[in-house]
């Protein structure tokens, strides 16, 4: 009985912890720049078919989402990722997921070059430089690396990152203890390349 109640309160805490990890991280690295208009930037994720995959399918709802969270008047999505293998971009499988099936039928703009998240800014860069507002929507630890890599490229945007709608509780609860834990082995290497760009 006492291992099934250790077992309870270890898998609690293991919840617990991953929520407040995540919504820590989305909370990092953003301001509360105000204007009229914004740019959500949706980055892809491994999408190597023909059809746009899970994960990419929430973080096209969360860029989504994003956007009718405090109502900019001109706002345009930006989805960012290149093909993998043969197949069509990340890009464009995105776009097509949330006009056809969310119904999305606002301003979209495509990247379809890039193949890591460096390369998504860098390449989503030039579509951002109008804009008052900047929102990255992705996992929180994800989107916390890529404002990172748009402080490191262009100190002056990351003035304009905002908080996307990619946190909302119990949202992913389950695998939150997961993404938490891959999150804070990819935030490590994050902060081993700033340790050597300043050394």
């Amino acid at each position: 009985m006492r291992w099934r109640t250790g077992l309870t309160v270890a898998g609690v805490a293991a919840l617990a912890w991953g929520e407040w990890l995540n919504w820590r991280w989305s909370r990092a690295l953003v301001g509360n720049s105000g204007g009229a208009s914004e740019a959500v930037v949706v980055l892809g994720y491994r999408n190597p078919g023909m059809t746009v995959n899970l994960i990419n399918r929430w973080r096209v709802r969360a860029g989504i989402r994003s956007v009718a969270a405090d109502g900019a008047q001109e706002t345009r999505v930006v989805f960012s990722g290149g093909a993998i293998g043969s197949g069509a971009s990340e890009a464009h499988l995105m776009a097509e997921y949330a006009k056809t099936v969310l119904g999305f039928d606002g301003t979209v703009l495509l990247e379809d070059q890039s193949a890591t998240t460096w390369e998504n800014i860098t390449n989503v860069i030039p579509l951002l430089e109008d804009v008052d507002r900047i929102k990255i929507a992705s996992q929180p630890a994800h989107a916390l690396k890529a404002r990172a890599y748009v402080r490191r490229q262009r100190p002056d945007l990351a003035e304009r990152l905002v908080r996307a709608d990619d946190y909302r509780p119990g949202e992913w609860t389950v695998v939150k203890p997961l993404l938490a834990l891959y999150g804070l082995w990819t935030l490590r290497g994050l902060q081993a390349d700033e340790r050597k760009v300043s050394s």
